[in-house]
């Protein structure tokens, strides 16, 4: 693969990753279920993905190689576990990325109605397909200015939210009477917290392209700790304090999955025109995550095709490096997808989806973490940790807290009448790759 990303390129992607769509429409769920103590399960969220990324940097710095949690994975823990990983991470993407279609096509069809939601959801489709199949630098550049979009609208609305808290705007002295008076802090009770942290993973999922993009950005060893670093704190930047501000200026009870609850936040102040453009932030970010989430989809089909858990010919680069194969088979899975959702386009099937995508999402993560942990445990048995141009900080305290705590928020599911439902589909998802594995390896062993 051509080396072709730079350091910008790196962060923005993985950012363009984590705050798509399901984050200025899915953020009401969570705040339905859990008030203002939605607060405390993002800053959970956060401290997961950090754990996670620092995991993560060790083992890209170490072997920038793309498709590389599979890679690790198989290397690390067992191929048996990273054919099911990677198969179910590539279903993951394959369901979600047309979810994002659809939301750009909902929004395109309030405003041209003539082409259909459908319609707009594959002329997105083609347009995130041409992104893709172009060389790798192109990809970064694009993703680079979408994802810009999307900060820049919300440390706007994060300007605004305290420009209502003050009084500066509207002449009213908010405070915490919006964030308190509306059934305390934590209205449902402390354990909707751990309920909704399956939905707020899914919102920071994305996050791991980083060590996808490994193979392809110039100067891994600079790059990536850079980037892990800065992505970390970046999502407390914009996901931490923008929910505070709209929980202090949105009652939690007027928040929910019909709309942007940022823009519900800004039209209850009269700022119509800006809670308008918040549209367009979403369309943005449809798009930006249909395209990182696409290129991740792409690049892990790759690494399976180079491990023999898929098939061959989806291994091939193009004259630009690009795994062009992988692309299209990925694309194509978005757009049988497509053709499903449109039979049931209800909430309720989009809350199945993000629990789905959760499950998926939290069993890779989970791998990055305990690959990492094997893969220190085995330099400190042949005493070459110093070696090491990467180290993850707090050995082995933060690598065992990611594991623990998804773990927790996985068995949470089971409890959890909303979510259960989707373990049915999510372990199918990395249960029936693991047989198969099990079951050709067995006969090729016999031949």
């Amino acid at each position: 693969m051509h080396r072709s990303l730079k350091n910008r390129h790196l962060q923005l992607i993985s950012l363009g990753g984590i705050i798509g769509s399901g984050y200025f429409l899915g953020t009401g769920y969570i705040l339905e279920k859990a008030g203002p103590a939605a607060i405390l399960a993002y800053l959970l969220g956060g401290l997961i993905v950090f754990c996670v990324m620092l995991c993560l940097a060790e083992l890209a710095v170490a072997k920038p190689i793309s498709g590389s949690f599979v890679n690790y994975t198989n290397e690390f823990i067992s191929p048996t576990w990273a054919c099911g990983v990677g198969w179910a991470y590539w279903l993951n993407w394959i369901a979600y990325v047309p979810s994002e279609m659809i939301a750009a096509g909902i929004i395109m069809n309030n405003f041209i109605p003539q082409i259909g939601q459908v319609g707009w959801a594959i002329i997105f489709g083609f347009i995130i397909t041409l992104i893709n199949l172009l060389s790798v630098g192109k990809f970064g550049e694009s993703e680079f200015w979408l994802s810009l979009i999307k900060i820049v609208a919300l440390i706007i609305f994060s300007c605004t939210a305290i420009a209502l808290c003050t009084g500066l705007i509207g002449g009213h002295y908010i405070g915490t009477s919006i964030l308190l008076n509306h059934g305390g802090f934590a209205p449902n009770g402390y354990d909707s917290i751990l309920i909704t942290m399956v939905i707020i993973l899914v919102n920071f999922q994305g996050s791991e392209i980083i060590g996808l993009a490994a193979g392809e950005c110039k100067n891994p060893e600079k790059s990536i700790p850079i980037a892990v670093r800065n992505v970390s704190w970046r999502i407390i930047a914009l996901y931490i304090i923008p929910v505070s501000l709209l929980i202090s200026i949105l009652p939690w009870d007027h928040a929910g999955l019909t709309e942007s609850p940022f823009a519900a936040a800004l039209q209850e102040y009269g700022l119509n025109q800006l809670a308008s453009c918040f549209a367009f932030v979403v369309l943005t970010a449809a798009i930006s995550c249909s395209n990182s989430g696409l290129y991740g989809s792409g690049r892990a089909l790759q690494a399976l095709a180079r491990l023999n858990m898929a098939p061959k010919w989806l291994g091939r680069l193009n004259s630009q490096g690009m795994p062009q194969n992988s692309i299209l088979v990925s694309i194509i899975g978005c757009w049988l997808i497509i053709l499903l959702y449109t039979y049931d386009s209800s909430s309720l099937a989009y809350t199945y989806l993000l629990a789905v995508s959760g499950f998926t999402g939290a069993m890779a993560w989970i791998s990055i973490c305990w690959s990492q942990y094997n893969f220190r445990r085995k330099l400190e048995r042949a005493h070459l940790v110093d070696t090491l141009k990467y180290k993850t900080p707090f050995f082995p305290y933060v690598t065992l807290f990611g594991i623990f705590v998804q773990l927790l928020c996985l068995a949470v599911m089971v409890f959890t009448k909303d979510l259960r439902s989707a373990l049915y589909t999510g372990l199918p998802m990395m249960i029936i790759p693991m047989l198969w594995y099990k079951l050709s390896h067995k006969k090729s062993s016999h031949k």
